[in-house]
């Protein structure tokens, strides 16, 4: 889970360096609309695989408790 929070904050701070550093602030708002839906497109593949993973590996650990 940790790796999870911490590749989100990743995926963000690499998101918000690009908005700083490539004057998206001054860009028009169908170029900022596409920024936001990148972004937010790639926030939910690194979120749905990294639960993907959790939930994979809490069922596996779960097979392998005594009956």
């Amino acid at each position: 889970m940790l790796v999870l929070v911490a590749l989100v904050l990743l995926v963000d701070a690499i998101f918000v360096a690009a908005y700083f550093l490539g004057r998206l602030r001054d860009a028009s708002d169908p170029a900022k609309l596409v920024f936001t839906t990148l972004w937010t497109v790639v926030t939910l593949g690194v979120v749905f695989r990294g639960l993907s993973r959790v939930r994979s590996a809490r069922l596996h650990r779960g097979d392998s408790k005594p009956r």
